[in-house]
């Protein structure tokens, strides 16, 4: 067996810059989960419920400068992880699935028919990640080696949902007073502007979609 059989996977001996700053991004991400479930919290003193919100709102696009700068930063120093890709999905899974999901549930879409549509969005956010993955090389030009396109919207665009949700928050309507309103389908409550989750998801798992890769 070769010495490089034999060499065990070390996390930190193979991490990188780049891969640090994917943390980066995930950490955001979760930050975002925990500051949902601080502001639901009954606990929680009643003057911090409003800057958890705004806290987590910030921190939404932080997590895509991470996300943007961890691909710059392995370019610029060449040299790249067998982590990296893995990584950078996994992260994008917490920050702009999860996370965007969190907070429209904890600004109101608690219906039953919401937490499906928001279910509905991670699990297509997870699985659009997934094939972006497995057909990104046979997507690659042949000469430059890079992806011309996305098959469906990526995941980070999922940013403009929490834009309308920190409007809607900025507005005072979250709770019984969401955009929309609520209604009663059959056993369930659902919250209208639930619905641009289910479109976004839709959007993402796409096959007909095809967006420029810058």
């Amino acid at each position: 067996m070769s010495d490089e059989r034999k060499r065990h996977f070390s996390m930190l001996r193979d991490f990188v810059g780049a891969d640090l700053i994917t943390l980066g991004n995930a950490a955001c991400g979760t930050t975002v989960v925990f500051l949902c479930l601080g502001f639901l919290d009954p606990e929680t003193p009643a003057g911090w419920q409003t800057p958890y919100i705004w806290t987590a709102f910030a921190l939404m696009p932080l997590a895509f400068v991470f996300d943007a700068l961890d691909g710059a930063v392995a370019r610029w120093r060449r040299k790249q992880s067998p982590l990296g890709a893995d990584l950078d999905s996994l992260a994008d899974i917490v920050s702009f699935g999860v996370a965007p999901a969190a907070l429209g549930f904890t600004l109101g879409m608690r219906g039953g028919w919401d937490a499906v549509i928001l279910v509905y969005f991670v699990c297509c956010g997870i699985s659009r990640l997934a094939r972006f993955n497995v057909t990104a090389e046979a997507l690659a030009d042949e000469a430059t080696g890079k992806v011309k396109y996305f098959e469906g919207t990526p995941i980070p665009t999922s940013l403009l949902l929490v834009a309308v949700l920190a409007v809607a928050f900025g507005q005072g309507a979250t709770g019984p007073a969401l955009w929309g309103g609520e209604y009663r389908l059959g056993p369930f409550l659902l919250h209208p502007l639930t619905l641009m989750f289910a479109l976004s998801g839709s959007a993402m798992i796409s096959a007909t979609l095809r967006i420029p890769k810058p």
